[in-house]
């Protein structure tokens, strides 16, 4: 917590209360007596981003749970060798409990029934004598504190993307592509969680072109996800040593009047199903029917990559406040950008006015989105 630019001030602190109360609501609703969390992102999103108690970053879980019953007790459930450090570095000065087992016995049904002797207890991931259920929906509306940590995060995550992308030239692999960014990223205390580091033909070639051997001859993308406070964003940026390839010249604009038009249906109860008729309509009018079929076209975010993608069918909704990332593409060309659905109207996060950019009106608004820097 020391390095976090907000701290733990007030508004912090009413964002724990908060969430809290919502997890005792949740639990009075479905007749719960105390919920074990222990998903990294359900963590993050039940403390304000102070905690994370991950070690292995693969993994869905690390060494520590919460466990919070239905009366607004909170606790949080570890073993011997991780204990000091989480209570000097994580949970210090938020409310939570310790409940400390030898790393060699730790049996979390032990743990939960030294608290709660008798009813039901659920689990976020299926535990052991847990009732499964997910709280997806309650992290999925942003409060007014997460907005601003979002803010912070877009715009630092795009200084990173810019001072990167300058940096990229012929005969670079793919690999230093992936390594400039981590050090930009993670300089600014901004952990990367998805790189798409590539270069010329794998670009076209791949949806998801994660970085291998690849040697930037002339056009390569940097694109990636990285989080902060558990919360994520994603963006695209290209760059062009000489002409760009025809074909991914001709496709740009297409993806970028996508792009606008998702953006434009972009408000709160628009369905995912809404949002990929939206882009399924724009494709087949741009001359590009079935595209949308190629690969997904983005949807909301938050605490994962993508909390939900705009899918044939699909019931989600948009919060009232909720995080947007949007990528609509085409054989390799593609705009990418986290936004911020808030009082009506969609915010820009990960801008990048350094870099070069374009406008796409519709329905008259302006829709801004980056362009090839071409060197």
């Amino acid at each position: 917590m020391t390095d976090d630019p907000f701290g733990l001030d007030k508004e912090r602190i009413a964002e724990l209360s908060a969430k809290r109360r919502k997890i005792a609501a949740y639990l009075a609703e479905k007749g719960i007596d105390a919920i074990l969390i222990s998903r990294h992102e359900n963590i993050a999103w039940m403390t304000a981003g102070l905690v994370d108690v991950r070690v292995g970053v693969l993994r869905e879980s690390g060494p520590a749970s919460l466990l919070i019953t239905r009366e607004g007790a909170a606790y949080y459930l570890t073993t011997n060798n991780e204990a000091q450090r989480l209570a000097a570095e994580e949970f210090a000065g938020l409310g939570f409990e310790p409940v400390v087992n030898p790393w060699h016995a730790n049996d979390v049904r032990a743990l939960i029934k030294k608290i709660v002797n008798s009813g039901t207890v659920a689990g976020d991931m299926g535990q052991e004598g847990c009732q499964p259920v997910s709280i997806q929906s309650l992290r999925l509306e942003l409060c007014d504190g997460e907005a601003e940590r979002y803010r912070w995060l877009g715009w630092h995550a795009a200084e990173a993307a810019a001072v990167v992308l300058r940096r990229f030239e012929p005969g670079m692999s793919e690999r230093t592509m992936q390594a400039l960014l981590a050090e930009q990223l993670i300089g600014r205390n901004i952990l990367p969680s998805v790189y798409l580091t590539s270069t010329d033909a794998r670009i076209v070639q791949y949806p998801h072109p994660v970085p291998r051997a690849g040697v930037l001859k002339h056009l390569g993308m940097l694109c990636f996800c990285a989080r902060r406070w558990g919360l994520t964003v994603s963006m695209t940026r290209f760059v062009c040593f000489g002409a760009l390839p025809a074909q991914f010249e001709e496709h740009l604009p297409v993806v970028r009047q996508v792009n606008a038009r998702l953006l434009d249906a972009t408000r709160e109860g628009a369905t995912s199903d809404a949002l990929f008729s939206v882009a399924r309509e724009a494709y087949a009018a741009l001359g590009h029917a079935g595209a949308e079929f190629l690969h997904h076209q983005g949807g909301a975010t938050g605490y994962l990559e993508r909390e939900w993608f705009a899918r044939p069918g699909g019931m989600e909704r948009f919060a009232v406040q909720q995080a947007i990332a949007w990528n609509p593409n085409l054989r390799g060309a593609k705009v990418e950008d986290t936004h911020l659905l808030q009082n009506g109207r969609v915010e820009l996060l990960t801008a990048t006015p350094e870099l070069p950019w374009a406008t796409t009106t519709v329905n008259g608004t302006e829709f801004r989105s980056a362009d090839v820097l071409r060197v």
